[in-house]
């Protein structure tokens, strides 16, 4: 069969044929329509990531959406290793594919669920969020902070304020729930009083994209705001502007923050698919939008590395994502 691969440590993934996969007891054989690629699967292809395998060749792809032998369209999440959702077929446990609503599409449901779920998996299983809570959203530029917005808002949150660097797209995150947005700009004092202020109003959860140093800001900032503050949950989820911070020990001494990740490891597997299972029905009655481009699986090599996190990239197969 046709599937995106990686041949050996350090190589980028190419496009070439691959063993077909056969089910073992407990697993599905999937026929693939829609794969996306996510920060997660890149990070996996490269070695970078922390599950990251040293059995080569793989294919890459941690999930997707396709159908069953008997013709039932599922969303499916983590295929049996060495195979992946980058292919024509791959094999997942059955408790890994969750059956899909009618009133969403194939590519919609895979450029969704990743990035959709980093957020709503966030604010139910570590946030323990509750309507009325504020929420900020910290890197709400990208597609996961996008629609992290669009989620808090659908969720129940009386107040959603967005942060990141690309001012236009910021601009355009009012539309999609955002209540107040702050740029975060080059100057500390500038950008601490932005921060605080909003603290000073009251703000309940924090949804960190970006770690490094806005999130060092961010904390420092929160404990300023002072002890009768009310308590933040502070919820670690992605690093794209830094692997490490550093702050005061102070910082947590003297305020309510509770600090946490959440991820496969925080979260258990049953209730991260849970999480999915949730966000896909949600986002047909909330009416979630996302950038996606798709692109047939043959065009792989020149569409991976064109990526960016402005529009996600969907591959698909067969009958198109229909």
């Amino acid at each position: 069969m046709k599937a995106a691969i990686v041949q050996g440590a350090g190589k980028a993934p190419v496009y070439g044929d691959f063993e077909d996969p056969a089910p073992v007891s407990g697993e599905n054989r999937i026929t693939v329509t829609a794969a996306a690629i996510s920060q997660n699967v890149k990070s996996r292809a490269s070695g970078r990531h922390y599950a990251s395998t040293d059995r080569f060749p793989f294919v890459v792809g941690i999930d997707g959406v396709g159908r069953l032998d008997d013709g039932r369209r599922v969303y499916f999440v983590l295929p049996r290793a060495p195979f992946g959702s980058m292919a024509e077929r791959t094999v997942a446990p059955i408790v890994h594919c969750l059956q899909m609503p009618d009133e969403l599409d194939d590519a919609t449901a895979a450029a969704i669920a990743n990035p959709g779920m980093s957020s709503w998996a966030a604010l139910s299983e570590r946030a323990r969020f509750k309507p009325g809570e504020a929420v900020l959203i910290n890197g709400a530029t990208g597609t996961a902070g996008r629609l992290a917005v669009q989620i808090a808002r659908y969720r129940g949150a009386r107040k959603v304020i967005a942060t990141g660097r690309n001012v236009d797209v910021l601009r355009q995150l009012e539309a999609l729930g955002a209540d107040v947005t702050i740029p975060l700009v080059d100057d500390a004092a500038a950008l601490e009083a932005s921060f605080k202020e909003q603290f000073a109003q009251g703000v309940d959860v924090i949804i960190d994209y970006l770690w490094g140093k806005s999130a060092q800001q961010l904390l420092i900032a929160a404990a300023k705001a002072g002890a009768d503050a009310v308590p933040i949950r502070f919820v670690q989820i992605g690093s794209a502007s830094g692997q490490e911070i550093t702050f005061p020990g102070a910082v947590l001494r003297a305020s309510a923050i509770e600090l946490m990740g959440s991820g496969i490891g925080s979260i258990s597997l049953d209730r991260l698919v849970a999480a999915i299972r949730e966000l896909l029905q949600a986002t047909v009655s909330g009416g979630f939008r996302i950038a996606f481009k798709p692109v047939p699986l043959e065009d792989f090599e020149s569409a991976w590395s064109q990526d960016d996190s402005a529009c996600r990239t969907v591959f698909t197969l067969g009958r198109r994502g229909a």
